[in-house]
């Protein structure tokens, strides 16, 4: 067999992309010696909020930080049960259990990776207060024939929406439901600040209460202690504040985003016309009309040695995400979840970054075909 050399572009899972114009703003921030949260952040969460088309967004560290901050301003806690897919990035599970709640995990439509609103609905219980929704890869999920019903029965709907900032509800942008929906711009996500949060509140009480939580509890601005001799702490918090460093990176990147969201579609789509002649390839569905994706995910047979081969050959492949009820964190809150454990042993992360070239792409799915072969034909050997 003949090995096949990668790209450079083939050889990253994910890699951030920046414009060129991010080290100038930081270096605007350096000189003023004022790093922490100033009027940069707050510029920033007017910029997102304008983006958005929403009253109110609120920055804070990270995507985590913004689900726990959420979660807080629910009233999510001891007692509460979060109905959660087990398919996602442990930090959607772990900051349940950080505010004293139970994770209620649920299974997946296979084709999306995504929750559907009838599986939602099966997992709620009367201890239910909360429903977290993972928008795969960047695809909305759609909860509309179930809002009405999880209102009534007092359940808040918070979208964990680190993956699908600019992604649409049809003529509405995520983020703009209704719902308390969290972004994530970390390293390698659709925009980033390097690191950072936002959570976009339902209403003003959620906004001032993310506001005290990010802040230790402090009710004074930076400004107001500045000229006081004491402050006034009213409740639980946390050092959640992004950072101003953070927060003008977030602003060199916005005014680029069209950019980046018609990049990741084409790249996308060239994926898709690339993996249409594999027959053992099931392509993850991220309705790329609507969503500005941010992963490339592919169901393969024999997962496992497919990616130690495309591994081998350079291309950097990896797998998102090990399901979070076989966790042994999560472990007493196991249940039966068949169409997730069947994915779990099949998906496949290709390299998906605006470093990509189509190239790059037809590389990837040319070395994916090889393995496969490979793997088949060892496969029938041993049978």
């Amino acid at each position: 067999m003949t090995s096949t050399a990668a790209t450079p572009g083939a050889s990253r899972n994910a890699s951030p992309y920046l414009y060129g114009e991010e080290a100038v703003a930081v270096s605007r921030v350096l000189e003023t010696g004022q790093y922490g949260h100033t009027d940069v952040t707050e510029e920033f969460e007017r910029r997102i909020a304008e983006f958005l088309g929403v009253p109110d967004a609120v920055a804070v560290m990270s995507g985590t930080a913004a689900l726990h901050a959420a979660l807080l301003a629910a009233e999510v806690g001891p007692g509460h049960e979060v109905v959660v897919p087990s398919m996602t990035f442990c930090a959607t599970a772990q900051v349940i259990l950080a505010v004293g709640a139970t994770p209620r995990f649920v299974d997946i439509d296979p084709a999306t990776l995504c929750v559907t609103d009838q599986l939602v609905l099966d997992a709620v219980t009367d201890r239910t207060r909360a429903v977290m929704p993972v928008l795969f890869g960047g695809r909305a999920v759609d909860l509309c024939r179930v809002r009405k019903e999880l209102a009534a029965r007092n359940v808040s709907i918070i979208e964990d929406a680190a993956h699908a900032f600019g992604s649409r509800y049809d003529s509405r942008r995520v983020g703009a439901t209704g719902d308390l929906t969290c972004f994530s711009f970390g390293p390698i996500k659709n925009l980033t600040c390097g690191q950072g949060g936002i959570v976009v509140p339902r209403t003003r009480t959620e906004a001032d209460t993310v506001r005290r939580i990010r802040l230790l509890g402090v009710v004074q601005s930076q400004a107001e202690r500045a000229q006081a001799t004491s402050y006034h702490v009213s409740s639980f918090g946390l050092r959640y504040q992004m950072s101003s460093i953070n927060a003008a990176i977030g602003l060199a990147q916005l005014p680029h985003f069209e950019k980046a969201k018609t990049t990741r579609r084409i790249l996308w789509r060239a994926y898709r016309r690339a993996l249409a002649p594999l027959d053992r390839v099931t392509l993850v569905d991220v309705d790329p009309d609507r969503s500005v994706p941010h992963l490339c995910q592919v169901r393969v047979p024999r997962r496992d040695k497919v990616f130690a081969q495309m591994q081998a050959r350079g291309i950097g492949v990896g797998v998102h995400y090990p399901p979070n009820h076989l966790q042994p964190a999560f472990a007493q809150w196991r249940r039966v979840l068949p169409a997730t454990e069947q994915v779990a042993g099949e998906i496949l992360t290709l390299p998906f970054h605006q470093h990509l070239t189509e190239t790059d792409i037809d590389q990837v799915v040319t070395t994916l075909g090889q393995v496969l072969q490979t793997v088949g034909a060892a496969s029938c050997a041993r049978s």
